[in-house]
């Protein structure tokens, strides 16, 4: 099933805006949006979504990656994904993927996941993104038994999102590099699912926590297929996380070529330990990001 047939069979035809059927990357070469993981800013956006949004844009960020979506009423942050759409193109922002709870189906009836991924196709093709992320796993399944069943759930969860015309990422976390029956918990991923079905979303804080490998070598057991990117530094003492340019990771150095990895959209984020609060630190690390880092190449 493709883009187009997913929305007539959902009926969305009639209360969804026209929906480009070959959404492309909005960057030119060697030219990306600035984007931003709203995980970040959660309190702020708890507590004013559309004045949080126009703070961020001032700042200089054009692009979002989502949280939080509410699949029984389809909304973000408490507005439909219409609404939604609506005030990101007021602001002349957008976002490109989004943090959904698929996560909590792996050992969920087919019917179950079945209905779950449709609630949240349908807010992706409402807010024109590009990507649905599975975002963690539960440490019940850091085990080889939680990866075998991790693998099988995201070739089904990825196909059916392939189907509508959207694409599916895994984001890696640190346990990810845990060896599981002789192999990273990350190389199961990318060895036993379909690379058409599941991309994968480079976490390179947790690349860096780990210290198993390093970003540039990680990318060449995948070249293609790291669509998405988080950008967030590493407290020098505490190894948790900082702002941009307070931390321990050389990001102008330890980047990968985004050509090689197939990069599309990165993200800013920054899960807590704010120097000052979170609207500040993400201000820093834009701020440091355009002065240090510039462009990815």
């Amino acid at each position: 099933m493709n883009r187009r047939k997913f929305i007539e069979s959902a009926g969305l035809l009639s209360t969804l805006p026209f929906i480009p059927m070959g959404i492309v990357p909005s960057f030119e070469t060697n030219s990306f949006k600035i984007g931003l993981q709203l995980y970040t800013v959660r309190d702020a956006m708890a507590k004013d979504p559309v004045e949080t949004l126009k703070s961020l844009q001032r700042m200089g960020y054009k692009d979002f990656e989502s949280y939080g979506y509410d699949a029984v009423n389809k909304s973000y942050y408490g507005f439909s994904a219409t609404e939604f759409r609506s005030i990101l193109d007021d602001l002349n922002l957008t976002t490109s993927s989004g943090h959904y709870g698929v996560n909590n189906l792996l050992e969920a009836s087919d019917d179950k996941v079945n209905k779950y991924v449709d609630s949240c196709i349908e807010g992706a093709l409402a807010l024109e993104d590009s990507y649905i992320v599975f975002p963690i796993l539960d440490q019940k399944y850091h085990s080889p038994a939680g990866y075998k069943l991790l693998v099988k759930k995201l070739n089904h969860i990825g196909k059916r999102i392939h189907h509508a015309g959207l694409g599916f990422a895994y984001h890696n976390f640190g346990y990810d590099f845990d060896t599981y029956d002789n192999r990273f918990g990350l190389d199961w991923v990318i060895e036993e699912t379909n690379p058409e079905w599941v991309s994968l979303e480079v976490d390179f804080y947790w690349v860096m926590h780990a210290g198993k490998i390093s970003p540039k070598e990680l990318i060449k057991k995948a070249p293609g297929r790291f669509k998405l990117w988080h950008i967030k530094d590493m407290h020098k003492q505490s190894r948790d996380y900082t702002e941009l340019g307070n931390g321990s990771i050389d990001y102008t150095s330890v980047l990968p070529s985004t050509e090689m990895a197939g990069m599309e959209n990165f993200f800013i984020e920054q899960g807590g330990n704010f120097a000052n609060n979170s609207m500040v630190s993400v201000e820093q690390s834009i701020n440091y990001f355009k002065k240090n880092i510039k462009e990815l190449k």
